[in-house]
Protein backbone atom coordinates (compact mmCIF):
# COMPACT_ATOMS: atom_id res chain seq x y z
CA UNK A 1 0.00 0.00 0.00
CA UNK A 2 1.56 3.34 -0.77
CA UNK A 3 -0.52 6.62 0.54
CA UNK A 4 0.29 10.17 -1.06
CA UNK A 5 -0.04 13.23 1.26
CA UNK A 6 -0.64 16.48 -0.11
CA UNK A 7 -0.34 20.40 1.80
CA UNK A 8 1.62 23.10 2.49
CA UNK A 9 5.27 22.25 2.72
CA UNK A 10 6.56 24.51 5.81
CA UNK A 11 9.73 24.76 7.74
CA UNK A 12 8.79 24.56 11.26
CA UNK A 13 10.88 27.22 13.52
CA UNK A 14 10.06 25.26 17.38
CA UNK A 15 10.26 28.09 19.79
CA UNK A 16 9.97 27.22 23.61
CA UNK A 17 8.12 30.09 25.07
CA UNK A 18 9.34 31.26 28.81
CA UNK A 19 5.40 31.76 29.81
CA UNK A 20 2.56 33.29 27.43
CA UNK A 21 3.17 36.74 27.40
CA UNK A 22 4.41 37.07 24.12
CA UNK A 23 1.69 35.10 22.40
CA UNK A 24 -0.49 38.10 23.82
CA UNK A 25 1.94 40.49 22.71
CA UNK A 26 1.75 39.16 19.07
CA UNK A 27 -2.31 38.57 19.37
CA UNK A 28 -1.93 34.98 18.81
CA UNK A 29 -5.02 33.14 20.40
CA UNK A 30 -3.37 30.19 22.44
CA UNK A 31 -3.77 27.02 20.58
CA UNK A 32 -4.67 28.25 17.26
CA UNK A 33 -3.01 28.58 13.70
CA UNK A 34 -3.08 31.77 12.27
CA UNK A 35 -1.86 32.97 8.89
CA UNK A 36 0.74 36.05 9.21
CA UNK A 37 2.29 37.66 6.62
CA UNK A 38 6.15 37.58 5.60
CA UNK A 39 6.89 40.99 7.85
CA UNK A 40 4.83 39.82 11.02
CA UNK A 41 6.63 36.02 10.61
CA UNK A 42 10.39 38.14 10.37
CA UNK A 43 8.98 40.23 13.56
CA UNK A 44 8.25 37.31 15.52
CA UNK A 45 10.94 35.52 14.74
CA UNK A 46 13.12 38.75 15.93
CA UNK A 47 11.05 39.10 18.88
CA UNK A 48 11.80 35.15 19.95
CA UNK A 49 15.47 35.58 18.82
CA UNK A 50 17.08 34.88 22.64
CA UNK A 51 14.44 31.69 23.18
CA UNK A 52 15.35 28.04 22.28
CA UNK A 53 14.35 27.01 18.44
CA UNK A 54 14.88 24.39 16.28
CA UNK A 55 14.06 23.49 12.91
CA UNK A 56 12.39 20.52 10.95
CA UNK A 57 10.72 20.28 7.92
CA UNK A 58 7.01 20.23 8.39
CA UNK A 59 3.46 21.38 7.78
CA UNK A 60 0.85 18.74 9.11
CA UNK A 61 0.52 16.73 5.76
CA UNK A 62 4.20 16.50 5.67
CA UNK A 63 4.62 15.57 9.11
CA UNK A 64 1.86 12.49 9.00
CA UNK A 65 3.83 11.38 5.46
CA UNK A 66 7.11 11.25 7.96
CA UNK A 67 5.57 9.28 10.89
CA UNK A 68 4.35 6.71 7.90
CA UNK A 69 7.40 6.53 6.23
CA UNK A 70 9.38 5.74 9.68
CA UNK A 71 6.79 2.86 10.05
CA UNK A 72 8.12 1.59 6.60
CA UNK A 73 5.18 2.53 4.26
CA UNK A 74 5.94 3.90 0.64
CA UNK A 75 5.02 7.47 0.56
CA UNK A 76 5.05 10.63 -1.42
CA UNK A 77 4.35 14.52 -1.04
CA UNK A 78 3.18 17.01 -3.26
CA UNK A 79 3.82 20.71 -2.15
CA UNK A 80 5.59 23.85 -2.99
CA UNK A 81 8.48 25.74 -1.71
CA UNK A 82 10.74 28.23 -3.01
CA UNK A 83 13.91 27.83 -4.55
CA UNK A 84 16.09 28.52 -1.37
CA UNK A 85 17.81 27.32 1.58
CA UNK A 86 14.51 26.27 3.44
CA UNK A 87 13.23 24.84 0.35
CA UNK A 88 16.48 22.70 -0.26
CA UNK A 89 16.37 21.84 3.53
CA UNK A 90 12.69 20.49 2.93
CA UNK A 91 13.36 18.69 0.17
CA UNK A 92 16.48 16.70 1.25
CA UNK A 93 14.43 15.67 4.47
CA UNK A 94 11.84 14.44 2.86
CA UNK A 95 14.42 12.32 0.47
CA UNK A 96 16.55 11.05 3.56
CA UNK A 97 13.29 9.53 5.00
CA UNK A 98 12.59 7.40 1.46
CA UNK A 99 9.45 9.82 0.80
CA UNK A 100 9.31 10.79 -2.70
CA UNK A 101 9.05 14.69 -2.93
CA UNK A 102 7.12 16.06 -5.92
CA UNK A 103 7.87 19.95 -4.93
CA UNK A 104 6.71 22.72 -7.31
CA UNK A 105 9.26 25.79 -7.32
CA UNK A 106 8.09 29.16 -6.89
CA UNK A 107 9.65 32.53 -6.69
CA UNK A 108 8.30 33.33 -3.08
CA UNK A 109 10.54 31.72 -0.14
CA UNK A 110 9.77 28.57 1.18
CA UNK A 111 6.86 29.09 3.44
CA UNK A 112 7.50 28.69 7.96
CA UNK A 113 5.23 27.87 10.54
CA UNK A 114 6.86 29.49 13.80
CA UNK A 115 5.38 26.83 16.09
CA UNK A 116 5.36 28.43 20.12
CA UNK A 117 5.53 26.31 22.68
CA UNK A 118 3.68 27.21 26.10
CA UNK A 119 5.12 26.28 29.13
CA UNK A 120 2.08 23.51 29.74
CA UNK A 121 3.11 22.11 25.55
CA UNK A 122 0.04 24.11 24.33
CA UNK A 123 1.38 25.20 20.61
CA UNK A 124 0.57 28.35 18.96
CA UNK A 125 1.26 28.78 15.13
CA UNK A 126 2.34 31.82 13.62
CA UNK A 127 2.22 30.55 9.92
CA UNK A 128 3.58 32.47 7.21
CA UNK A 129 2.22 30.38 4.20
CA UNK A 130 4.53 32.22 1.41
CA UNK A 131 5.32 29.32 -1.38
CA UNK A 132 3.20 26.83 -0.39
CA UNK A 133 0.10 29.13 -1.12
CA UNK A 134 1.05 29.16 -4.89
CA UNK A 135 0.26 25.23 -5.23
CA UNK A 136 -3.23 25.29 -7.34
CA UNK A 137 -4.97 22.96 -9.34
CA UNK A 138 -3.45 24.03 -12.26
CA UNK A 139 -0.19 22.29 -10.97
CA UNK A 140 -1.83 18.48 -10.72
CA UNK A 141 -2.25 16.16 -12.71
CA UNK A 142 -3.35 12.45 -13.18
CA UNK A 143 -0.03 11.16 -13.53
CA UNK A 144 1.01 12.30 -9.90
CA UNK A 145 -1.59 10.18 -8.29
CA UNK A 146 -0.83 6.98 -10.15
CA UNK A 147 0.50 4.00 -8.43
CA UNK A 148 -1.35 4.90 -4.77
CA UNK A 149 -3.49 4.04 -2.54
CA UNK A 150 -4.98 6.72 -0.07
CA UNK A 151 -4.63 10.48 -0.74
CA UNK A 152 -3.99 12.08 2.42
CA UNK A 153 -5.00 15.99 2.67
CA UNK A 154 -4.28 18.59 5.51
CA UNK A 155 -7.12 20.87 6.08
CA UNK A 156 -5.07 24.29 5.87
CA UNK A 157 -5.44 23.71 2.31
CA UNK A 158 -8.96 24.81 2.54
CA UNK A 159 -7.84 28.50 1.68
CA UNK A 160 -7.94 26.95 -2.40
CA UNK A 161 -10.98 25.33 -2.94
CA UNK A 162 -10.47 24.24 -6.19
CA UNK A 163 -7.12 22.64 -5.23
CA UNK A 164 -8.42 20.75 -3.00
CA UNK A 165 -11.60 19.95 -5.53
CA UNK A 166 -9.27 18.76 -8.18
CA UNK A 167 -6.94 16.86 -5.65
CA UNK A 168 -10.09 14.99 -4.60
CA UNK A 169 -11.47 14.54 -8.14
CA UNK A 170 -7.60 13.14 -9.25
CA UNK A 171 -7.78 10.96 -6.46
CA UNK A 172 -11.20 9.24 -7.18
CA UNK A 173 -9.89 9.07 -10.87
CA UNK A 174 -7.01 6.75 -9.79
CA UNK A 175 -8.66 4.96 -7.58
CA UNK A 176 -7.79 6.43 -4.19
CA UNK A 177 -9.34 6.70 -0.82
CA UNK A 178 -9.59 10.43 0.44
CA UNK A 179 -8.03 10.89 3.99
CA UNK A 180 -8.24 14.19 5.57
CA UNK A 181 -7.34 16.36 8.77
CA UNK A 182 -9.00 19.11 9.31
CA UNK A 183 -7.47 22.63 9.73
CA UNK A 184 -7.35 24.31 12.99
CA UNK A 185 -10.68 25.59 14.66
CA UNK A 186 -10.59 29.19 13.42
CA UNK A 187 -10.32 27.84 9.91
CA UNK A 188 -12.78 25.12 10.26
CA UNK A 189 -15.32 27.97 11.55
CA UNK A 190 -14.70 30.45 8.15
CA UNK A 191 -15.23 27.15 5.90
CA UNK A 192 -17.21 24.88 7.40
CA UNK A 193 -19.87 24.68 4.72
CA UNK A 194 -17.15 23.85 2.22
CA UNK A 195 -15.89 21.24 4.75
CA UNK A 196 -19.48 19.26 5.39
CA UNK A 197 -19.68 19.04 1.68
CA UNK A 198 -16.26 17.84 0.86
CA UNK A 199 -16.84 15.69 3.87
CA UNK A 200 -20.62 14.43 2.77
CA UNK A 201 -19.82 13.56 -0.96
CA UNK A 202 -15.95 12.45 -1.17
CA UNK A 203 -14.05 11.62 2.04
CA UNK A 204 -13.45 8.20 3.21
CA UNK A 205 -11.74 8.83 6.57
CA UNK A 206 -11.81 12.19 8.15
CA UNK A 207 -9.83 13.25 11.16
CA UNK A 208 -10.57 16.18 13.66
CA UNK A 209 -9.41 16.89 17.44
CA UNK A 210 -12.26 17.83 19.51
CA UNK A 211 -12.32 21.06 19.51
CA UNK A 212 -12.62 21.24 15.14
CA UNK A 213 -15.44 18.70 15.26
CA UNK A 214 -17.07 20.84 17.59
CA UNK A 215 -16.47 23.66 14.92
CA UNK A 216 -17.49 22.07 12.44
CA UNK A 217 -20.56 19.82 13.63
CA UNK A 218 -21.66 22.19 16.90
CA UNK A 219 -21.78 19.25 18.85
CA UNK A 220 -19.75 17.48 21.80
CA UNK A 221 -17.00 15.07 20.88
CA UNK A 222 -19.28 12.00 20.86
CA UNK A 223 -22.26 13.43 19.08
CA UNK A 224 -19.59 15.07 16.00
CA UNK A 225 -18.28 11.79 15.54
CA UNK A 226 -21.38 10.27 14.48
CA UNK A 227 -22.24 13.19 12.44
CA UNK A 228 -18.86 13.45 10.66
CA UNK A 229 -18.99 9.36 10.92
CA UNK A 230 -22.59 9.58 9.33
CA UNK A 231 -21.34 11.55 6.21
CA UNK A 232 -18.29 9.43 5.47
CA UNK A 233 -16.70 6.03 5.84
CA UNK A 234 -14.44 6.39 9.15
CA UNK A 235 -14.68 9.44 11.74
CA UNK A 236 -11.76 9.57 13.99
CA UNK A 237 -12.05 12.83 16.91
CA UNK A 238 -8.89 13.07 19.09
CA UNK A 239 -10.28 14.32 22.01
CA UNK A 240 -6.44 15.05 23.50
CA UNK A 241 -5.95 13.64 27.41
CA UNK A 242 -8.90 11.46 27.37
CA UNK A 243 -8.08 9.28 24.45
CA UNK A 244 -10.01 9.25 21.03
CA UNK A 245 -13.30 8.35 19.22
CA UNK A 246 -13.70 6.16 16.08
CA UNK A 247 -17.05 6.02 14.78
CA UNK A 248 -18.13 3.85 11.49
CA UNK A 249 -20.77 1.81 10.24
CA UNK A 250 -23.10 3.05 13.77
CA UNK A 251 -20.34 1.92 16.08
CA UNK A 252 -18.71 4.13 18.51
CA UNK A 253 -14.96 2.56 19.59
CA UNK A 254 -13.11 4.45 22.78
CA UNK A 255 -9.61 4.23 22.27
CA UNK A 256 -7.45 5.20 25.29
CA UNK A 257 -4.12 7.00 25.69
CA UNK A 258 -0.54 5.58 25.98
CA UNK A 259 1.57 6.69 29.17
CA UNK A 260 3.72 9.96 28.50
CA UNK A 261 5.14 12.86 30.13
CA UNK A 262 4.26 15.80 27.38
CA UNK A 263 6.26 18.83 26.75
CA UNK A 264 5.27 19.84 23.40
CA UNK A 265 1.82 18.78 21.62
CA UNK A 266 3.70 19.58 18.31
CA UNK A 267 2.82 17.17 15.98
CA UNK A 268 0.65 14.11 18.30
CA UNK A 269 -2.42 14.86 15.57
CA UNK A 270 -0.53 14.22 12.64
CA UNK A 271 1.02 11.30 14.37
CA UNK A 272 -1.87 9.83 15.60
CA UNK A 273 -3.23 10.08 11.77
CA UNK A 274 -0.01 8.08 10.35
CA UNK A 275 -0.17 5.40 13.48
CA UNK A 276 -3.65 5.15 12.62
CA UNK A 277 -3.45 4.85 8.97
CA UNK A 278 -0.35 2.50 9.17
CA UNK A 279 -2.91 -0.05 11.13
CA UNK A 280 -5.14 0.37 8.54
CA UNK A 281 -3.54 -0.57 5.76
CA UNK A 282 -1.66 -3.16 7.71
CA UNK A 283 -5.59 -5.09 7.21
CA UNK A 284 -5.68 -4.46 11.44
CA UNK A 285 -9.10 -3.92 13.07
CA UNK A 286 -10.08 0.00 13.74
CA UNK A 287 -9.32 -0.48 17.22
CA UNK A 288 -6.07 -1.26 16.58
CA UNK A 289 -5.61 1.18 14.70
CA UNK A 290 -6.46 3.68 17.39
CA UNK A 291 -4.11 2.29 19.67
CA UNK A 292 -1.47 2.40 17.44
CA UNK A 293 -2.28 6.15 16.48
CA UNK A 294 -1.76 6.59 20.51
CA UNK A 295 1.51 4.95 20.85
CA UNK A 296 2.82 7.81 18.31
CA UNK A 297 1.13 10.70 19.52
CA UNK A 298 2.10 9.92 22.79
CA UNK A 299 5.66 9.27 22.02
CA UNK A 300 6.03 12.81 19.61
CA UNK A 301 4.65 14.59 22.78
CA UNK A 302 7.82 13.85 25.16
CA UNK A 303 9.98 15.83 22.35
CA UNK A 304 10.47 19.20 21.09
CA UNK A 305 8.33 19.47 17.90
CA UNK A 306 6.87 16.97 15.50
CA UNK A 307 9.96 14.54 14.64
CA UNK A 308 11.94 11.73 16.23
CA UNK A 309 15.14 10.12 16.18
CA UNK A 310 16.22 6.86 14.99
CA UNK A 311 15.97 5.30 18.65
CA UNK A 312 12.62 6.19 19.05
CA UNK A 313 11.17 4.74 16.11
CA UNK A 314 12.85 1.52 16.68
CA UNK A 315 10.81 1.46 19.78
CA UNK A 316 7.71 2.94 18.43
CA UNK A 317 7.95 -0.37 15.62
CA UNK A 318 8.54 -2.37 18.23
CA UNK A 319 5.93 -1.64 20.74
CA UNK A 320 3.62 -1.24 17.46
CA UNK A 321 4.67 -4.90 16.20
CA UNK A 322 3.34 -6.21 19.60
CA UNK A 323 -0.26 -4.72 19.85
CA UNK A 324 -0.84 -5.97 16.24
CA UNK A 325 0.53 -9.40 17.34
CA UNK A 326 -1.14 -9.53 20.43
CA UNK A 327 -4.58 -8.98 18.39
CA UNK A 328 -7.39 -11.11 18.62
Amino acid sequence: MKILGMGNALVDIITTLEDDKLLESFGLPKGSMTLVDHETSNFINIQTAGLKKQKASGGSAANTIHGLARMGVRTGFIGMVGDDDLGKFFFKDMKSKKIKPMLFKSIRETGRAVALISPDSERTFATYLGAAVELSAEDLDSNLFTGYDYLYLEGYLVQDHDLIEKAVRLARKNGLKVCIDLASYNIVEEHSSFFMELISNHVDIVFANNQEAESLTGEQPEQAAEILGRNSDIAVVKTGAEGSLIYTGGELHKIGIRPSKPIDTTGAGDMYAAGFLYGLVKGQPLETCGNIGAVLSGRVIEVLGAKLDESAWENIRRQVQSIMDNVD
